[in-house]
C-alpha cells in the first residue's frame, strides 16, 4: 500500500509510506452511514518530512490503484518525543483523518425547502449538490424508496442528514474516492459458512438477542385528529370567538417546522437550490432584485421557472407568487400548480394571463380551463398574486417503514391519502398613484373546492408562451391549518385569510383556543362564521399478536411480552403511521443474532476483495445452530503489513431484522401510553372512512340540522354522541342518536352545543371511523 499526503503547500501529493511507524499499524474504522476514519503514526526520519497540516488530503491506496481510504486531516497531529538521532530529535506524530464527507460537513447547508415525495437517492443527490456542486460522482447512487417528507436540519452537517435519509430508506451510503454509493442494505452479500475452507471458527463470536415482543405500543408526535367545524354569529363588535378544540398545526407537530416558511425568495440571483429554469430563448433573468421575463418561444410549456420541490396539497398553504408589473401584453400562466408536466391543459390551479390590447387579462385557471370574471391590467399598476390552499387532510401520503420482511421495494405504508382542496385565487391591484389601493381588499377570482385533488403538484412560478413582466418576491409558507369562512345576510360566503397582519390576514387562530379578528375586519351583526380545522392528539397505537402471546404461555406466565417505543426516525406522523410502524417492528420480533468475525484480508467471507458497512453476510454455522442473514454495521481494518497489503479485519454485524437498521428511537413518555386499547395484528387498519364533509346546515333555538355528505348503505349508519367517547353499540349514555340517512335533525339544549359523529357498519364487532367529525354550535338562543 501507499500513503500519500497533500499538505496544500503547492508540492502536491507526497509519499509518506516510508514514515509510517513500523511498530504501530494504521487503523481504518468504517461505520454504517458514517464517515470513515484513518488513524496512523508517522516517525520523522532522514527524508524530507513535513508534519501534516490540518485539512491535508490523505490517500491510502493499493498497488493496483484502488483506494482504501481518502479523506482529510481533522486536527493538528499530536506528537511524542522518541529520542535523538544524528540529525536531531525524533518524534512520532499521531494523525487522524476523516473521509471525504468532511468537506461537505464543513459547509453550512444552504436554505432549502423540504424534500417532498422524492426518492431517497434523489434526495441524497440534491443534498450533496446543494452542499458542494460537482464534488461527488453519483453513478453509484440508487433510487431507493420514496421519502414522503424530509426537512434538512441546518444545525447538523451533511453526513448526519445523509445518515437520516439512508435510515429512512433502509439503505447504506459511503464515499469511495469521490464516488458516492447508495444502495439497499445487503445488496452485496457474502457467505460466512463453517464449511468454507478458509473459515476460522475461533474468530467467530455469536450471541443471541432477545427481541421477542407481542404487545407493542408506538408513540409519535401530535397528530391531526377530529374533523371539527365551529359555528358562530357576529354581533358587530365581538372580535374573539372561543373554539371548541385546540387546532392542529404542522408547526406544533415538529420543532423543525417552527417557522412554517417553505420559501422566501427576493431574487438577488436565480438560486439553483430553489428554481429550475427551462428557457431555450434566455427569456428569464434576474437583475436589480427582480425576476424579469422578456419573451418566450410562443409555445405553451417551453419557457418555465419551476420550483425544485413539489407542493404537497395537504394542510393550509399560502403561495404569494409575487408583486408583478406587466410591461406589455403577455401570454402564459403565473403561479401554476400542475399535476404532471407544465402545460395550460394540465394546470390544476393558476392565473391565466392573456393579451388584452396592449394590456393583459387575468383569469382563474382551474383544471386547464379559464373560469370566472376577468381582471384587466392597467399600465403602471402592480399586481400581487396569491393562492391559498385548504385541503381537508393535513398529509397526503402515509409514512414509509421497512423491516427484514419488507425491504426496499416492498415497504410498508406509503399509501396515498384522498382529499379535497379548497382553492382561493386572489389578485391585489395596486396603483402607486393611489395609496388607498395598498390597503384595499384583493379581488377574489376563484374560491371553491377541487374534489379528489392530487396529493402533490409541480409549482411553476412562470409558464411563459410570451410574457413581458417583472416579479419582486415570492413567498411560500405553511399557514395555520384552519379555514375561516363567513357569510353576511343575503351575500355569498367568503374565505377569511388567517395569520399575521404582515401576511395580509384578517384573523388569527391561537392555541387558547380562539379565533381573533383584527379590528378592521370585525364580523358584522348576523354574519355567520364557520371555522374548519383538525383537532389534535398524540399519534399512538398499540398492536398485539395474540398467536405470539399464546405460544409463550407457561404456567403462571400469561405470555405477554410488552414494549413501548417512541420513534424519532422515520417519524410516524399519525396513528395510522404508528400502526404501520408497529407492524414493521413486529415483522422482526423474535430471537435475533449479533456477532463479530475476525479474519485476514485474503480470507474475507465469500472471497470478497473488501467489505463495507451495509454489506450482507449469509451466516451458515449449523454447529452453533445459527443460520441467518446479517448486515455488517462496523468494519475495523488493521493494516498489519503495509508492503504486503495484508490487513486484519474485524466485522461487527447484526441480523437483518435488527430494528436499528430501520428505526431511530428516543426516550418514550410514559403518560402518552396510558389507557390504550390493543388492536389485534390482523385487525390493524380496519376503520371506515371519516365523515370529513359533515356540516351544520340549519340552526334554530331548539334544533340543529346536519348534513354528513355521506349516504349510508345497507347495514351502515351514523352514530352521534355528545362527547367524543364511548363509541360502540353497547353504550347509550352519551348517545344522541343513530341514523341511516345522510341528513338529520338533532336536539339543541343551550347556546353552546357539541355533536360528534362517526360512521359504523354491521360487521361483528362493528367497524367505526377512526376520527370523529366534531360540530360545535355557539349561537344565541
Amino acid at each position: 500500500m501507499k500513503l500519500t499526503i497533500d499538505n496544500l503547500d503547492g508540492r502536491g501529493p507526497q509519499d509518506y509510506t516510508a514514515f509510517l511507524d513500523a511498530g504501530k499499524s494504521p487503523h481504518l474504522t468504517r461505520k454504517l452511514n458514517s464517515p470513515a476514519t484513518l488513524q496512523f503514526s508517522l516517525v520523522t526520519g532522514d527524508g524530507d518530512f513535513v508534519v501534516p497540516v490540518v485539512g491535508a488530503r490523505v490517500m491510502l491506496g493499493r498497488s493496483n490503484g484502488s483506494d482504501v481510504f481518502t479523506g482529510y486531516v481533522l486536527s493538528a497531529p499530536t506528537y511524542q518525543y522518541m529520542g535523538w538521532a544524528e540529525k536531531g530529535p525524533i518524534y512520532r506524530y499521531e494523525v487522524e483523518a476523516r473521509g471525504d464527507e468532511t468537506v461537505l460537513d464543513r459547509k453550512t447547508p444552504p436554505p432549502h425547502p423540504p424534500f417532498v415525495a422524492r426518492s431517497a437517492g434523489e434526495a441524497l443527490r440534491q443534498l450533496s449538490e446543494f452542499a458542494l456542486a460537482g464534488w461527488f460522482d453519483y453513478s453509484g447512487v440508487e433510487e431507493g424508496d420514496p421519502i414522503p417528507y424530509y426537512r434538512v436540519n441546518p444545525a447538523q452537517g451533511w453526513s448526519a442528514s445523509a445518515a437520516e435519509i439512508a435510515l429512512a430508506a433502509r439503505c447504506a451510503y459511503r464515499d469511495d474516492g469521490g464516488k458516492l454509493y447508495f444502495a439497499p442494505l445487503g445488496e452485496k452479500t457474502y457467505e460466512l459458512a463453517e464449511t468454507a475452507a478458509d473459515f476460522s471458527p475461533g474468530d467467530l463470536t455469536l450471541r443471541s438477542v432477545d427481541r421477542i415482543v407481542n404487545d407493542l405500543t408506538i408513540l409519535g408526535p401530535l397528530e391531526p385528529s377530529a374533523h371539527v367545524r365551529d359555528y358562530f354569529v357576529g354581533d358587530g363588535f365581538t372580535t374573539r370567538f372561543y373554539l371548541s378544540q385546540i387546532p392542529f398545526t404542522r408547526t406544533m407537530a415538529s420543532s423543525a417546522l417552527s417557522s412554517g416558511t417553505v420559501l422566501y425568495e427576493e431574487y438577488a440571483t436565480l438560486d439553483p437550490t430553489h428554481w429550475t429554469a427551462v428557457d431555450p430563448q434566455h427569456a428569464i433573468a434576474v437583475s436589480g432584485g427582480q425576476l424579469r421575463v422578456t419573451g418566450g418561444t410562443g409555445t405553451d410549456g417551453q419557457t418555465c421557472l419551476d420550483f425544485v420541490e413539489q407542493i404537497e396539497l395537504g394542510g393550509a398553504t399560502v403561495l404569494n407568487h409575487g408583486d408583478v408589473v406587466f410591461s406589455a401584453a403577455s401570454d402564459g400562466v403565473i403561479g401554476g400548480l400542475y399535476a404532471g408536466g407544465v402545460s395550460i391543459a394540465g394546470c390544476l390551479a393558476g392565473f391565466r394571463i392573456s393579451p388584452s390590447g396592449t394590456n393583459c387579462s387575468i383569469r382563474a385557471l382551474i383544471s386547464g380551463n379559464s373560469t370566472g370574471t376577468a381582471l384587466t391590467t392597467q399600465a403602471g399598476h402592480h399586481y400581487v398574486f396569491t393562492t391559498q390552499l385548504y385541503p381537508t387532510e393535513v398529509y397526503r401520503t402515509q409514512q414509509v417503514f421497512h423491516s427484514a420482511l419488507h425491504p426496499v421495494g416492498a415497504s410498508r405504508g406509503g399509501n396515498a391519502i384522498v382529499s379535497g382542496v379548497r382553492v382561493v385565487l386572489e389578485v391585489h391591484d395596486i396603483d402607486p398613484a393611489n395609496p388607498a389601493t395598498q390597503v384595499a381588499p384583493a379581488t377574489v377570482l376563484y374560491d371553491n373546492v377541487l374534489a379528489n385533488a392530487p396529493g402533490f403538484c409541480t409549482y411553476a412560478l412562470v409558464n411563459a408562451a410570451r410574457m413581458q413582466c417583472s416579479v419582486t418576491f415570492t413567498y411560500l409558507f405553511l399557514a395555520v391549518d384552519a379555514l375561516v369562512r363567513s357569510t353576511l345576510p343575503q351575500q355569498s360566503t367568503r374565505t377569511r385569510r388567517t395569520g399575521s397582519l404582515r401576511e395580509g390576514a384578517e384573523c388569527h387562530v391561537s392555541e387558547e383556543p380562539s379565533l381573533q379578528f383584527y379590528p378592521q375586519y370585525i364580523p358584522a351583526a348576523n354574519e355567520m362564521i364557520e371555522v374548519s380545522y383538525r383537532g389534535r392528539n398524540h399519534a399512538r397505537a398499540r398492536v398485539m399478536n395474540s398467536a405470539g402471546i399464546a405460544a409463550l404461555q407457561r404456567g403462571g406466565d400469561d405470555g405477554v411480552r410488552g414494549a413501548v417505543r417512541q420513534i424519532a426516525m422515520p417519524l410516524p406522523r399519525t396513528s395510522t403511521d404508528c400502526e404501520t410502524a408497529a407492524l414493521a417492528l413486529l415483522d422482526d420480533a423474535g430471537l435475533g443474532w449479533a456477532g463479530q468475525y475476525r479474519t485476514w484480508s485474503p480470507f474475507l467471507p465469500g472471497g470478497a476483495v473488501d467489505i463495507f458497512p451495509g454489506d450482507g453476510l449469509a451466516v451458515e454455522v449449523p454447529s452453533r445452530a445459527s443460520s441467518f442473514a446479517a448486515i455488517v454495521r462496523d468494519v475495523d481494518v488493521e493494516i498489519m503489513d503495509v508492503a504486503g497489503e495484508n490487513c486484519r479485519y474485524t466485522l461487527q454485524f447484526v441480523d437483518a431484522a435488527d430494528p436499528s437498521l430501520d428505526f431511530a428511537f428516543q426516550t418514550a413518555t410514559a403518560t402518552q401510553a396510558t389507557a390504550m386499547a390493543a388492536t389485534e395484528i390482523s385487525a390493524v387498519g380496519m376503520f371506515l372512512a371519516d365523515l370529513t364533509l359533515a356540516a351544520v346546515t340549519n340552526v334554530s333555538s331548539t334544533t340543529v340540522t346536519v348534513d354528513t355528505g355521506f349516504t349510508p348503505g345497507a347495514g351502515e349508519g351514523i352514530e352521534v354522541r355528545s362527547s367524543d367517547a364511548g363509541w360502540g353499540p353497547d353504550n347509550d349514555r352519551n348517545l344522541a342518536g343513530r341514523f341511516t340517512s345522510s341528513s338529520f335533525t338533532l336536539p339543541r339544549f343551550g347556546r353552546v352545543q357539541d355533536y360528534f359523529l362517526r360512521r359504523y357498519d354491521n360487521s361483528s364487532p362493528p367497524k367505526y371511523s377512526r376520527y370523529s367529525a366534531g360540530l360545535h354550535v355557539d349561537y344565541p338562543l
